[in-house]
């Protein structure tokens, strides 16, 4: 007989007799009822006659109890009744669903961007940036949404929180690099992509024009920011500092881990998978780098940088330098400003302009990258050195009298430098 099924009769139900099932139905909804087995599970079923197999009422089950509550198997047996009315069965229904949901999951934002830095990006000279920037600005915002959901004004609100933090080149960076993700998406025909959001974006619109940087600071401002880098606890003080002694691009740094660090050789080497031009880069290291990085404290994870004891690398430049700035009292520069600075000082030193693009990890021009393997190190590291002098002359500079002196001396060794 039906009866209104309640929490407390499901509980009191005892194991059905020995090789048998007990059906209980309910008197709300029809074709509902409860099934209890010899062994005392307990589940919701609905008996009907399913569209697959009309001619026999057929029992399908709903749902275990306690895994579904009375209201929810009450609510699941409506719909499916309600699909039944319309001929659907509600087992392909569900299965229709499931594919739904693992096709959106196959195409979310995430998914497919794995699939275009490991199958494209992976290829290209830029590819460090790709995936930084690609996982840093729109994984984070949209990964788990589907691909083809994501909007243009969406894509351009991404940007401008870009430039709102004060970096318009990283801007159009990340605008080109979401570009050519949904481009590739098209081109393969695997993801559903048939349109790309940001196909009517114009970047000098969005963002502005795009100007070639050449701000560098002058050795006042170089000084406030070393000094100010100076009064900032570890990690970012040390960070600034040593982006200042090598010249190499911020997460180049930010990213090093203690494996990468030779105290016997006093070299960094940058593999390379962190490098952008995807060749592995070493960095000989001058006696004030040894000196800040002995001084670092080492956690259980790999990473020289971190806030986590290591287990990841550092983030929040933005702010870093926003500290910077308010104690130095320099505006109008970006990080990228410092490494043109080093470089620009590079030019007035004794070296070779070849050591002085590598120094930076330019790439050799022409045919030295095809037929000149040397290694430059020892080059590289006398470069280095050089440019660590010039810094603590401009850092801690001497008194008048004895700045005169160090200045006629260093220009009669260019002069000298020039005549050979």
């Amino acid at each position: 007989m039906k009866q209104v099924l309640t929490d407390r009769f499901i509980k009191s139900r005892k194991p059905a007799p020995a090789g048998r099932r007990l059906d209980y139905p309910d008197a709300i909804v029809p074709g509902l009822a409860l099934r209890v087995t010899d062994r005392g599970h307990k589940s919701f079923v609905l008996i009907g006659r399913f569209p697959l197999r009309p001619e026999h009422p057929t029992r399908r089950a709903l749902g275990d109890c306690g895994a579904l509550s009375l209201e929810q198997a009450r609510q699941k047996a409506r719909e499916w009744l309600e699909l039944i009315q319309k001929g659907i069965d509600p087992k392909v229904q569900e299965a229709r669903a499931r594919a739904t949901e693992q096709r959106r999951q196959t195409n979310s934002f995430a998914a497919v961007a794995a699939e275009y830095l490991d199958r494209h990006a992976a290829g290209l000279k830029k590819c460090a940036e790709a995936k930084r920037i690609i996982e840093g600005e729109f994984v984070k915002r949209w990964g788990a949404r589907p691909i083809t959901d994501i909007m243009p004004e969406e894509v351009a609100a991404a940007i401008r929180a870009i430039v709102k933090r004060g970096s318009p080149y990283q801007a159009h960076n990340a605008l080109g690099w979401v570009r050519g993700l949904y481009n590739w998406a098209i081109g393969t025909h695997e993801f559903g992509v048939t349109s790309s959001p940001v196909e009517r974006l114009k970047p000098k619109a969005l963002i502005g024009q795009r100007e070639a940087r050449n701000r560098i600071l002058a050795d006042d401002e170089l000084r406030a920011v070393w000094n100010a880098s100076k009064e900032m606890a570890y990690p970012w003080g040390p960070v600034f500092r040593l982006l200042i002694l090598t010249g190499q691009r911020e997460r180049e740094i930010a990213d090093m881990s203690w494996p990468e660090v030779d105290f016997d050789k006093q070299l960094l080497t940058i593999p390379s998978t962190r490098m952008k031009g995807g060749r592995a880069h070493e960095v000989p290291l001058t006696p004030m780098a040894i000196e800040l990085l002995g001084e670092l404290p080492r956690w259980t994870g790999r990473f020289v940088f971190t806030t986590t004891t290591g287990a990841t690398s550092i983030a929040g430049f933005a702010k870093a330098k926003a500290r910077i700035d308010k104690r130095s009292g320099v505006a109008g520069w970006v990080i990228h400003d410092v490494r043109r600075t080093m470089r620009t000082h590079l030019s007035a030193l004794p070296v070779q302009d070849l050591v002085r693009e590598l120094v930076i990890a330019h790439p050799k021009p022409g045919l030295h990258r095809v037929y000149d393997l040397h290694s430059f190190q020892l080059e590289k590291r006398n470069c280095l050195e050089l440019w660590e002098k010039r810094l603590l002359s401009i850092v801690e500079p001497p008194p008048d009298n004895v700045a005169d002196l160090h200045r006629a001396r260093a220009e009669r060794a260019d002069a000298a430098a020039r005549e050979r």
